[in-house]
């Protein structure tokens, strides 16, 4: 739960498995940004412990003690959502999700192949026929909610590894980190849903890759979409 001037990633929400995830940290940065909000990752997000957010001109930024983690400002993606991929599609698809093989960070809490029961056990694989990744996922119940409706940062995160598994190839088999992400909520998503996580390519740029994610309900219906910042690591 954010408090009135931070929060704490609980360690249940890491990507790495010393810091924050990087969707779920965004997440939490942007409950202090009125709207829309493009959040930039400085350094790795600690875990379990208080993080401060001080507000700036154009935004806020979050520290540990006195180490800059992040900063976020109010930002809208863009981004040219694809057409949804079904439940159906996202399932036929979940098969070849790369990371059963090879997996920088097996217990992230998004994508993570080690984190059945507690995670959302996100892991997309290419659409036949389409240069997208898709997983459908179920939240847990145990997730934070709100009369019925997932916390905004549990969608926040879902929107995350997709965009990583759609730019691996480019990665050339070395981990990347998220970097930037700006994401737009387009409706409250029910707890007890069914859900399919999407990510493309968009480009590349030296050791930054770019993608876009957006997360469909079982209608097709957009709940929410994203632009990302990847960076590779050396």
């Amino acid at each position: 739960m954010s408090e009135p001037d931070g929060f704490v990633i609980a360690r249940r929400y890491r990507g790495p498995e010393d810091s924050g995830n990087g969707g779920y940290t965004c997440g939490m940065v942007a409950r202090f940004v009125s709207g829309d909000a493009e959040v930039t990752l400085r350094k790795p997000p600690p875990l379990d412990v208080p993080l401060r957010v001080a507000p700036v001109a154009d935004g806020v930024e979050v520290y540990d003690g006195g180490t800059l983690i992040a900063e976020g400002r109010p930002a809208s993606p863009d981004v040219r959502v694809p057409a949804p991929v079904t439940l159906a599609e996202a399932e036929a698809a979940r098969p070849g999700y790369t990371g059963y093989e090879r997996h920088a960070f097996p217990t992230c809490f998004v994508c993570g192949t080690d984190r059945a029961g507690d995670g959302l056990m996100i892991h997309a694989g290419k659409v036949e026929g389409r240069e997208v990744w898709a997983a459908p996922f179920r939240p847990d119940p145990s997730l934070p909610s709100a009369g019925g409706m997932l916390a905004p940062e549990i969608v926040w995160s879902a929107l995350d590894c997709p965009g990583a598994w759609a730019v691996e190839r480019a990665a050339r088999d070395r981990p990347v980190v998220l970097g930037r992400m700006a994401a737009h909520l387009e409706r409250p998503a029910p707890a007890d849903a069914a859900y399919t996580a999407v990510g493309w390519p968009i480009g590349s740029e030296g050791r930054k890759l770019y993608s876009g994610t957006a997360v469909f309900d079982a209608a097709g219906e957009a709940i929410g979409w994203s632009r990302q910042t990847w960076v590779v690591l050396a």
